[in-house]
């Protein structure tokens, strides 16, 4: 792949449809905490030892604890470069007919802060619950998510669990349900909301340029958008630190942080006609 910004520049000043994929690396300069790797624990558990149906149905206090945490946490966080470059890109290519689309596996919510609209957060959402019960999926921006929450879910290995009961967990509150609420997220072992896919591949099919942000291209079924479009023969730029597995499918890559990659890549274009 390229590493040439100019030639990449006239892709994009002609591009109609553009797909932005992002993944971790995108959060990582806003100090949001990733738990994949080394250091990747909360207590004694990595992420993929919680965030599982199991998980849920076996202990969900200690399950909500951990996502108390991350949404206290993101709370604080803020969009960084990166967000704002795409969310600032959507704004002004719209007002000359042309699209952007973000696709992202997070669940933080840092591009729809940043001002990004067209936006499908393929793994759910921090600040979204669903009803066990009932399955109503509603936005949930409370801070703690429930009484019994506040305070507890620090990340220490020594922190004992704080085994709440499930009737003083998150609650559904349509009438008469009650029902006990999990986070909206997609945990491991778990298939993608089929809509939202169906929505992904109409975007990827239509797409005429296609970056791909902050992700390292291994999670699945994520990791095949990117190689599937390149394979019709649409161009596909790589942001991120370092190549990935699927880099050599692609025809630019553009490795460093993306909050310093990205900003002068989705500039305004000089041939780009301002209404």
């Amino acid at each position: 792949p390229c590493p040439d910004m100019a030639d990449f520049r006239e892709v994009f000043a002609k591009a109609k449809h553009i797909a932005i994929i992002t993944g971790a690396g995108v959060s990582a300069e806003s100090g949001v905490p990733t738990f994949r790797g080394a250091g990747g624990f909360w207590r004694k558990w990595q992420a993929q030892e919680l965030a599982t149906p199991g998980a849920f149905a076996r202990n969900p206090s200690r399950v909500w604890e951990f996502y108390h945490y991350r949404r206290e946490v993101m709370l604080s966080k803020h969009p960084n470069p990166a967000h704002i470059a795409i969310a600032e890109c959507e704004k002004r290519l719209s007002k000359q007919g042309r699209s952007v689309v973000v696709i992202t596996q997070n669940i933080d919510e840092l591009h729809r802060k940043a001002g990004s609209k067209h936006l499908l957060e393929i793994h759910g959402s921090l600040f979204k619950t669903r009803c066990t019960n009932c399955g109503n999926v509603t936005a949930n921006y409370k801070s703690p998510i429930c009484p019994a929450l506040a305070g507890k879910g620090a990340p220490d290995p020594d922190v004992e669990d704080a085994s709440i009961p499930v009737e003083q967990l998150p609650q559904c509150e349509e009438d008469g349900c009650n029902g006990l609420l999990r986070p909206h997220v997609v945990w491991f072992g778990e298939t993608l909301d089929p809509e939202v896919l169906t929505e992904v591949e109409k975007e990827l099919d239509m797409c005429d340029l296609c970056l791909v942000v902050g992700t390292s291209s291994v999670v699945y079924p994520a990791a095949m958008f990117a190689p599937q479009v390149s394979a019709r023969g649409v161009p596909v730029a790589e942001f991120n630190m370092e190549a990935t597995p699927a880099t050599d499918k692609f025809r630019f890559h553009f490795s460093g942080p993306c909050g310093t990659t990205l900003p002068p890549a989705l500039a305004r274009h000089h041939s780009e006609i301002i209404a």
